[in-house]
């Protein structure tokens, strides 16, 4: 059986959607780039061929390419890893980047659209940390410091995200997971009502929570399952700009369930 040419092999790799136009050997070299995880930082050849539906033929001449700019390393064992020009860049894209001006313009609409305060909430050991708010229009509203730590045993709408998505047993943080978002009405501060969502950063880490509060009188369980679609694709649309890579359209299909062993 004749062989193919490497011309040929790199035909076939072209996917159905891709133009003939498009600078395919730049899309193909993120694309193995991208299949480096924490979890799996060395691929072996057939490995990065099977994620990228790419022939090995490709994803080796690939690999060598990116090896000669210091992007990949291959390991003694022939497996392959990223290299430290890859640091280098992840490096520069942390010093430049605010994560402040990412999330402010998410709360700032999710504000709008909601009539009610918006923060953004990490988590900081036991506690949670307000990293960010707009407050609501109406002049009675949920009070909230920036900076402020609240302890996760406390809970609320926010921390039971943070709990759930950190791993936390229990059907409430099972349902908590399914749905992908938690409401909750007077459970850390009476007469006070919140609905949240997970915010993912890369490889699926979980940065923290978005939440939308106001008073239990204002905020009714139907009004904030009405909330839930606004919430959590501005969660989505947060852990997509983040980092998480990960952009959906429908609230409970939405969200992946990681926990841990």
């Amino acid at each position: 059986m004749a062989r193919k040419s490497v011309k040929a092999v790199e035909a076939d790799d072209v996917a159905p959607g891709e133009r003939s136009g498009s600078v395919i050997a730049v899309d193909r070299a993120l694309r193995l780039l991208g299949v480096f995880t924490v979890e799996h930082p060395l691929l072996a050849l057939a490995e990065m061929s099977r994620l990228t539906d790419m022939h090995k033929t490709t994803a080796l001449r690939l690999a060598r390419t990116l090896a000669n700019a210091r992007y990949m390393v291959q390991q003694s064992d022939g497996s392959w890893r990223l290299g430290p020009a890859a640091g280098w860049l992840g490096a520069r894209y942390q010093a430049s980047f605010d994560v402040n001006r990412t999330v402010e313009p998410a709360l700032i609409e999710l504000t709008k659209t909601t009539g009610e305060s918006a923060s953004f909430y990490v988590r900081e050991g036991n506690h949670r940390m307000c990293l960010m708010r707009i407050e609501g229009p109406s002049s009675i509203r949920h009070h909230v410091r920036i900076g402020a730590l609240i302890p996760l045993a406390d809970k609320g709408a926010a921390g039971r995200i943070i709990l759930a998505f950190s791993g936390a047993r229990g059907e409430s943080y099972e349902e908590i997971r399914r749905k992908g978002y938690a409401i909750t009405s007077g459970e850390r501060e009476p007469g006070v009502a919140s609905i949240a969502a997970p915010v993912f950063g890369p490889n699926w880490r979980l940065l923290g929570s978005i939440v939308v509060s106001g008073p239990a009188s204002r905020l009714s369980r139907a009004k904030l399952t009405r909330h839930a679609e606004l919430v959590v694709r501005a969660a989505n649309g947060l852990s997509y700009a983040l980092g998480g890579g990960y952009k959906a359209d429908s609230t409970e299909s939405r969200t992946r369930t990681r926990r841990k062993s």
